[in-house]
């Protein structure tokens, strides 16, 4: 079988045509049309799995076992729907020189071989193994699917090396060990391998931010006295599953005496005159996430909430000022002020308020910015690496607080923010 994504024709460079980045980034829409290239999705695919081989390749593994559902999109591009991310229910396997092989649940193995095209028939194969221990271990489909896997890799002529294994249940760790498995982290592997995207997944990214851009359009104009939390979570999922995302994963909405501390969450607090209000969209577009933050309040401002704003702005924009090729991460980090100095007793209670994150198919992916981490393990930032940047900043009220988030993409020379919606300025929503 002539394979698209045959390992023996991949180089990453080969796959990923160099963007011009004095032209703006597409946002070209939910089609593929005949007259603009737009997402090329077998160059995304193959790209892929050129990064996957590579990352494996250079690394002490024969293969990579794969159960984290973002893995197994990565190197197989196979999706069966959003209720599958945490049932650990699939599972692939990439062999050194190999084509994937993906374990799919029930009717889906016969439905990738009709549509999939890019996957050899024979490598789609239906599996079960436990679904988080409702099938318990005694029941013997993980040592089946354990000596099954161990005769693959056999088979591939790496057996007498580690498998990198991403994430399991602890029983098949001890199934992959019986059967004469060496076990070792393969997380680590497929996250060196996502960390640089091509210039489809960077459209795909921007295409989902673009989606949020119009989502806080909405919310501005929605946010009056008696709205509460919720209603604005509903009225946000709604537009974002008409635009065509495939996952809004969470939508934090919090405001009023709620913002300080930031709780992640939201409720049926009903909005007030007055109130400091900060949301968080992470939905994604293709598989690919947002992470983008916006704070408004509501009808009027006082000058202790502009001055929060302000100075979280602030905050932010000295962060993205520095994102370049060849700078780390400890240097991002270190602009950023010490966890004491607004207000928490150390850095682990204040991580993820003074934050970076790399965005992809995941919603946390490398780098990882942080004074909690990067001061003493320091990442350098490469161009294609994508990530969100969010600061914090409380009110000296003692309950209002402004929070704000770029996406960025890292360019050859700097970085693109591709998070449009206005946020230079505190914006006030139905202002009187």
């Amino acid at each position: 079988m002539t394979n698209a994504l045959s390992p023996k024709l991949l180089r990453p460079e080969d796959h990923d045509p160099h963007w011009n980045w004095n032209r703006a980034i597409p946002a070209p829409g939910h089609t593929n049309v005949d007259f603009e290239g737009r997402v090329d999705f077998d160059r995304l695919r193959t790209y892929r799995m050129a990064r996957a081989q590579a990352a494996l390749d250079n690394s002490e593994c024969g293969a990579l076992l794969l159960f984290d559902v973002n893995n197994i999109r990565y190197v197989t591009s196979t999706k069966i729907g959003e209720w599958e991310r945490d049932k650990l229910c699939r599972f692939a396997l990439l062999m050194r020189d190999k084509e994937p092989l993906v374990w799919d649940f029930g009717s889906a193995a016969v439905h990738h071989r009709l549509y999939c095209d890019w996957l050899d028939p024979s490598n789609v194969r239906a599996g079960m193994l436990g679904m988080r221990g409702t099938v318990p271990p005694a029941a013997g489909l993980m040592k089946a699917h354990a000596e099954e896997i161990a005769s693959l890799l056999r088979e591939g002529g790496v057996a007498d090396m580690p498998v990198g294994v991403d994430l399991a249940e602890t029983a098949m760790f001890f199934e992959l060990q019986k059967a004469g498995m060496t076990v070792v982290d393969g997380q680590q592997v497929m996250l060196d391998a996502r960390e640089i995207k091509n210039i489809d997944e960077i459209v795909l990214l921007n295409q989902a931010a673009a989606m949020v851009d119009g989502t806080y359009h909405m919310i501005y104009e929605e946010l009056k006295p008696g709205v509460r939390e919720s209603d604005i979570v509903a009225k946000a999922n709604e537009m974002l599953y008409s635009m065509g995302s495939d996952d809004v994963e969470a939508i934090n909405a919090i405001s009023g005496e709620r913002c300080n501390p930031h709780p992640h969450n939201f409720t049926d607090r009903i909005v007030r005159p007055g109130d400091q209000a900060f949301f968080d969209i992470l939905q994604s577009y293709q598989g690919y996430r947002t992470c983008y933050y916006r704070t408004f309040n509501i009808g009027r401002a006082t000058t202790v909430q502009r001055d929060a704003y302000k100075k979280c702005r602030e905050w932010l924009d000295v962060a993205i000022n520095l994102i370049k090729p060849g700078v780390s991460t400890d240097t991002v980090a270190s602009v950023w002020p010490a966890a004491e100095e607004f207000g928490f007793p150390d850095e682990m209670a204040a991580f993820g308020l003074q934050f970076g994150h790399g965005l992809g198919l995941a919603l946390h992916e490398r780098p990882i910015i942080s004074r909690l981490v990067s001061m003493d393990s320091p990442m350098e930032i490469k161009t294609g690496m994508v990530f969100a940047l969010e600061t914090y900043c409380p009110a000296t009220d003692g309950y209002s607080a402004a929070r704000i988030e770029e996406e960025v993409v890292v360019t050859d020379t700097g970085c693109r923010v591709i998070t449009l919606f206005p946020a230079e300025d505190l914006p006030i929503a139905n202002a009187y």
